[in-house]
């Protein structure tokens, strides 16, 4: 999932508060629109997440991210056509301000920007252990890696560079292209003996495998900010959005599969650099070395572009004192440094928890997992109010599995609980304060 960095300070990155409301050019087409949603979804996650979800579920891992592609489709068309109603919406926390309240709208845009920064620990470490793996560095050398790419990635935000749009895109491309050279690769040696018994962990397991997996394909609303951009938004909204979701499921599924048939898991260490295994056959001892540059490139562009995002979203609500205002400040060179360093903080912070509790990334995905989950939710909710005849039943069919996650999430569900409650508790904050200015 690699987050598009095409926005200024407007807030309009990420989940904005407000829409804002500005004169654009129509550029994008069909062709961009399957491009910018791919450079969206496709990102680091899928190198790490086919093993942990096989090791959690077995065979059966097949049907997790099956179930998560198709449900992928009613979650991609709502948001599609939310953009489509608003034009100008700020994406997920302006669909949840618009039909629920403020309130509503705080609170989603804190789970996203928590979502986000706590993410920023995982991404870096999913290229390190390929890093680590082919240079042969043990537990102590992947954390090194991780934290050097973190810094790297936030020393480019602190002084304005950005990774452009289009090298986002390519990354996404050759993420999408790695995968389709490693299912054609293990479809060779794939054997129906490694499917069974096909729900080795039982079928609850399909779900509890499947709640990360909302984390490695949040990204459909990141259209929702460009949407003033199309060409003809009332065909290519939807229709990029169904190409998008069927090249997205056939990538995703199909290295699942190829993990799976081929028995590539086992260990955490195994997990964790998958697709190494399922490229050795054609790359022999390159597959390490290839895998793990590739691994760490990825990381970095997605890592920037995320902090990128998420700090101008934590700049915009900050802004508009739904996050303490000081995050809200910029620098002189325009830069929103305090909301880079708060959500670089963040991820550090995370990072050496995990590094210091003896952990690893699948650790601590359950907590921007359980926040994506409630922000889509709390998504899925809004489209049903706004919508209307079949747009508001495609809303409804998206938001009733989001309604069994939330359930599944069990203990986890405290996450989006906690960070919901700070969240009410500065918009209460900024509310007083309105009111003891106007009396």
């Amino acid at each position: 999932m690699i987050a598009l960095d095409r926005s200024g300070l407007d807030g309009s990155e990420g989940c904005a508060v407000r829409p804002v409301t500005s004169p654009v050019r129509a550029t994008i087409g069909l062709a961009q629109a399957v491009a910018l949603y791919l450079g969206a979804i496709l990102g680091a996650g899928v190198l790490i997440l086919p093993g942990v979800t096989a090791s959690e579920a077995g065979p059966a891992a097949i049907l997790s991210w099956t179930f998560i592609a198709i449900l992928g489709l009613p979650l991609a068309l709502t948001f599609a056509r939310l953009a489509k109603r608003s034009p100008d919406a700020g994406g997920v926390a302006a669909f949840a301000r618009v039909a629920f309240g403020d309130a509503a709208g705080a609170v989603s845009g804190w789970w996203f920007f928590i979502a986000g920064s706590i993410g920023q620990a995982i991404v870096p470490l999913t290229g390190a252990y390929y890093v680590s793996a082919a240079l042969g560095w043990g537990r102590l050398g992947t954390f090194a890696i991780a934290a050097a790419i973190l810094a790297v990635a936030s020393a480019l935000n602190v002084v304005g560079l950005h990774i452009g749009a289009r090298v986002q895109l390519a990354l996404a491309f050759t993420v999408g292209a790695v995968l389709v050279v490693a299912i054609a690769t293990a479809i060779p040696h794939a054997s129906a003996e490694h499917l069974h018994p096909f729900f080795a962990h039982g079928t609850g397991a399909v779900i509890t495998a499947a709640i990360p997996l909302f984390y490695a394909f949040a990204g459909w609303e990141v259209i929702t900010h460009l949407s003033a951009e199309f060409r003809n938004p009332d065909r290519d909204l939807v229709l990029g959005t169904l190409l998008t979701v069927g090249i997205v499921a056939f990538l995703y599924v199909g290295v699942c599969f190829a993990v799976v048939s081929t028995r590539a898991y086992g260990d955490d260490s195994a997990n964790r650099v998958a697709v190494i295994s399922l490229l050795t056959p054609l790359l022999g001892t390159w597959a390490a070395k290839a895998t793990a540059v590739l691994a760490a490139v990825i990381a970095l562009g997605t890592t920037n572009a995320y902090i990128g995002g998420t700090s101008r979203l934590g700049y915009s609500l900050g802004r508009d004192d739904v996050m303490p205002p000081w995050i809200g400040r910029l620098a002189a060179n325009g830069v929103p440094v305090r909301s880079v360093l708060t959500v670089s903080l963040i991820a550090g912070g995370s990072l050496a928890a995990v590094a210091a509790s003896g952990g690893n990334a699948e650790d601590i995905l359950f907590i921007p997992a359980a926040l994506v989950v409630a922000t889509y939710l709390m998504s899925m909710a809004a489209g049903a109010k706004l919508l209307s005849g079949g747009a508001r039943l495609t809303a409804l069919i998206a938001l009733l599995p989001c309604i069994v996650f939330l359930f599944y999430l069990g203990p986890r569900i405290l996450v989006p609980v906690l960070v919901g409650i700070a969240a009410l508790a500065q918009w209460r904050r900024k509310r007083q304060s309105a009111d003891r200015v106007f009396t």
